[in-house]
């Protein structure tokens, strides 16, 4: 009988605030029961580098002392494949790779060059094989990897703008398609990773931030794409708050894990007020280190349970992120927990999952 391996996969990962220490208190339990853990890891960790002027990601380079807090909570395996990984240039990305690889993680979606940003991580538990792979849609220009260059794994996206109505005034109907190479590339390293590994997992770094339903066209043409190719798992970040959980093929995608151990800088009133303004959110002034929206707080942990055979089950733990910014495990019996699941199947409405609770987790199925 195959054995089973239990995937846990995390969203970003990246607190400016010390002590490190503190933010795994509420979820080391959790995080145990898991063979392989995965995390996103939105900052670099380097005393060297030059800020990129095009940044505006000051924020994005860390003591490598702070990136305790990934061996704190175990991680296996993580993605570099941010949009701030190349804030700081190369040298401060490559800073990153050797103290996560120095802290016993796989680090993937980027590199010395684009075959190493490329390369999958293979991670064997109980004599199963589970590949990951990562890339980012959220770059500026020059943070992609070369064949001689550092960067990330790239999935770029062209932005086309259609008009909608022939009254002056209307907005356009925005629509997105992923670069026919890069998406070409990924489908071709799936398929190469799927014939050394028995499951396929990855992590991308895309879609809109900080709008809890609004998933760009191009997020669900990927995922079939990668499914198609031989994906078993999608593993979504970035937004920094949770997004549509989605069944194509019987197959499931987090589109956004949302955050996971997270801190930012304060927002100034004025500028609280913009970004209000801008993304039509509002910030909870009882989280102003976590200055991403109100629905920021909320979180979860995906749950792949695998065999040699593939994917058996897929489901999420609930997770709120508490005012010291600790994530912490919503139990069944806390009222938290259906609300959280309320709102998982509002963002998840139209993209073909059903979400049921099970004990402490919701089970995800393909909608009837």
């Amino acid at each position: 009988m195959d054995k089973n391996v239990v995937i846990l996969g995390c969203g970003d990962v990246g607190p400016l605030h010390e002590p490190m220490s503190r933010y795994s208190e509420h979820v080391l339990p959790v995080l145990a029961q898991g063979d392989i853990r995965f995390a996103q890891i939105e900052r670099v960790y380097s005393d060297r580098g030059a800020l990129q002027v095009h940044s505006g990601g000051a924020h994005s380079r860390v003591k490598p002392g702070l990136a305790s807090v990934f061996s704190d909570c175990g991680f296996n395996v993580g993605s570099l494949a941010s949009n701030h990984a190349m804030d700081w240039g190369p040298d401060a990305l490559l800073d990153t790779i050797d103290v996560l690889r120095g802290r016993g993680m796989q680090v993937i979606g980027a590199g010395r060059n684009l075959a190493e940003a490329r390369a999958p991580a293979i991670v064997e538990s109980k004599g199963v094989r589970v590949a990951f792979l990562a890339y980012c849609s959220i770059l500026h220009e020059g943070y992609e990897a070369g064949p001689a260059k550092p960067g990330i794994a790239p999935l770029r996206v062209h932005t086309y703008y259609e008009p909608f109505d022939y009254q002056p005034g209307v907005p356009p109907k925005v629509v997105t398609v992923p670069y026919p190479e890069d998406l070409a590339a990924i489908v071709d390293d799936i398929g190469k990773a799927k014939q050394n590994a028995d499951v396929v997992v990855l992590s991308l770094h895309w879609g809109i931030h900080f709008i809890p339903r609004m998933i760009a066209d191009y997020q669900p043409a990927v995922a079939r794409a990668a499914f198609d190719a031989g994906a078993d798992l999608i593993l979504g970040h970035h937004a920094h708050t949770p997004k549509a959980i989605g069944v194509h093929g019987g197959k499931v995608c987090f589109y956004s894990l949302s955050n996971f151990i997270m801190s930012s800088t304060a927002k100034t009133p004025e500028k609280a007020k913009s970004f209000e303004a801008q993304y039509s959110v509002t910030l909870d002034p009882d989280y102003p280190h976590l200055s991403y929206g109100a629905d920021a707080k909320r979180s979860l942990i995906a749950k792949a349970t695998v065999t040699r055979a593939g994917i058996d089950k897929v489901s999420f733990l609930p997770v709120i992120i508490d005012r010291e910014l600790r994530p912490e495990p919503l139990r069944r019996s806390d009222p938290r927990f259906d609300e959280s699941l309320r709102f998982m199947s509002w963002v998840s409405e139209g993209y073909g999952a059903e979400l049921r609770a099970e004990g402490d987790e919701v089970r995800i199925t393909p909608a009837a």
